[in-house]
């Protein structure tokens, strides 16, 4: 039941800025989960009206407004009324003017509680513009932070993965936990080669002998 009443809920907002109602437009990707909907509903009606672009662009201020503590401590607590949070939240996206379908994501997610999915739909719309451009969104994470020669080599390894027509989004970051190599994850490949997972195994093989 629930999840009848959120698909109405997200059909309803992707053409309530949309006149005559017409058909979802699906992203390039699917992202799971109730923000992978939100998100989905946002990028039909902002591919309706050929705005893709500059909702993007405004999801990163409105990224910037929910890490500013002043506007976070009102529109992220669950003690403040919902009303509250949503006139808090209207009036400052009206002040920096921006759009109508970016501010009826806002108002769509307080109707509804979930104000606190606002930064996870964003990401989900992310991927869904990383996809529309092309772009395939790859994460490696090392021990200690790679230096240039080491990037370039690994830049030319990942080329191998794509498709015609695709380009590399890289994110790296470093986690000492993992003691050395690395782990790897491009589109839907994941590939585990730090030393942590190696001597996992190893123990476990010895363990098992």
């Amino acid at each position: 039941m629930a999840a009848l009443m959120l698909g109405q809920q997200v059909r309803q907002f992707s053409t309530s800025v949309v006149r005559p109602v017409s058909k979802l437009v699906k992203p390039p990707i699917q992202v799971y989960g109730v923000e992978g909907r939100y998100a989905t509903a946002l990028f039909s009606a902002a591919s309706k009206q050929n705005k893709l672009d500059q909702v993007e662009q405004e999801l990163g201020k409105v990224s910037g407004m929910i890490g500013d503590p002043k506007l976070s401590s009102v529109v992220m607590n669950p003690h403040v009324k919902r009303s509250i949070k949503q006139k808090t939240f209207t009036d400052a996206l009206a002040k920096a003017k921006l759009s109508p379908i970016t501010i009826n994501l806002i108002n769509v997610l307080a109707d509804n509680g979930r104000l606190t999915l606002t930064a996870d739909v964003i990401t989900a719309f992310g991927k869904m513009m990383s996809a529309h451009r092309g772009e395939v969104i790859c994460s490696v994470t090392t021990a200690q932070p790679l230096d240039e020669a080491n990037l370039a080599d690994l830049k030319v390894a990942l080329k191998g993965f794509l498709q015609k027509g695709e380009t590399i989004k890289l994110e790296t970051k470093s986690d000492a936990s993992i003691l050395g190599g690395m782990i790897v994850s491009i589109g839907d490949k994941y590939v585990d080669m730090s030393t942590k997972t190696k001597i996992q195994k190893l123990t476990k093989l010895i363990r098992e002998t």
